[in-house]
């Protein structure tokens, strides 16, 4: 019986961004695991905000800004604050994440996460913008009017929020989360940012002993 590890994220949650370098080492580490077919790693999209055209309030604004410079101290982090001022923000990660979903049919599920997170994060462009979603969606290889077709559906069939529900029924109610299946047993793993190490020991633990 093989173990899942639950990936779960926003592609605009800063924490995630922050996280990415940690991920990206615990991956690497479990590599040897997924090769042997132990494991599996499943992203799952946890969805922050739900659709909406309204100009983010200055004090939505002001704290988000906050939170940039925190993980930046933190973690040493690389955030563009232009975002702040050339960009109207809106409280909307939903069609981000309907992004993921579709390049997710496409197998190029991470690669559209970084796509947005690097358009977001590093170039101060607005990802709840289709527009800038269609941009990242022809970086990574996808066709564009496929992509838009396909981001129209997603909605229409409300995929994400299937996916959103799933999250919340698995107590996955932060971002990033994660938690490894084993059969019926779901175990929680406690996210560091610093280090993959912990986060590894619990896992290959959890492995050993099923």
């Amino acid at each position: 019986m093989s173990a899942t590890l639950i990936y779960c994220y926003d592609p605009m949650c800063s924490w995630c961004w922050g996280f990415r370098p940690t991920w990206t080492a615990l991956q690497k580490a479990l590599a040897k695991h997924i090769d042997r077919e132990d494991l599996v790693i499943q992203p799952m999209l946890g969805g922050l905000a739900k659709d909406s055209d309204e100009p983010m309030s200055e004090e939505m604004k002001g704290r988000l800004e906050s939170t940039w410079h925190r993980i930046q101290t933190e973690l040493g982090t690389d955030f563009n604050f232009d975002f702040w001022r050339d960009c109207t923000p809106r409280r909307s990660t939903y069609p981000a994440c309907r992004a993921c979903l579709v390049a997710r049919d496409r197998n190029l599920e991470m690669e559209m996460n970084y796509a947005i997170q690097k358009a977001y994060y590093a170039e101060a462009r607005n990802p709840s913008d289709i527009t800038t979603l269609a941009d990242c969606a022809e970086h990574i290889g996808l066709n564009r009017d496929g992509f838009l077709k396909s981001m129209a559906y997603t909605k229409e069939q409300a995929l994400l929020e299937r996916e959103v529900d799933n999250a919340r029924h698995l107590a996955l109610n932060s971002f990033p989360s994660l938690a490894l299946l084993i059969g019926e047993e779901l175990t929680h793993i406690p996210i560091n940012y610093h280090d993959h190490k912990p986060m590894l020991k619990i896992i290959e633990h959890h492995i050993k002993e099923r």
